[in-house]
């Protein structure tokens, strides 16, 4: 993912996550707000929780590829957290939600 694609200031992720608008999945929960740049900007939140570094990267690497993939360029600000139960699911499956839920349609 490139690096302009990528939010990493602590005080801009938590503007995001106060003001943002909320979207909850079985996967995924996604804060967004509007950009004034013409692609979308992302942080990607695992929890310790969720397992040991090689199991939260492997998610990661699967979301990142799903974003850089299919490139949706809606001008937003997008932190998305994820949820236990994307640990055990397909890469079908997460392409299928995150998709839909970033571009807004439940």
């Amino acid at each position: 993912m490139n690096k302009q694609f990528i939010i990493k200031k602590s005080d801009e992720i938590a503007y995001i996550v106060k003001t943002g608008k909320k979207s909850v999945s079985e996967f995924f929960i996604i804060y967004n707000i509007e950009s004034n740049k013409d692609y979308n900007q992302y942080c990607i939140s695992v929890s310790k929780k969720l397992g040991k570094a090689h199991i939260r990267n492997k998610i990661k690497r699967r979301v990142k590829d799903i974003l850089m993939k299919n490139r949706i360029d809606l001008s937003k600000k997008c932190v998305i957290i994820i949820r236990k139960e994307a640990v055990e699911a397909s890469y079908e499956d997460l392409k299928e939600i995150l998709i839909k839920q970033i571009k807004g349609d439940k």
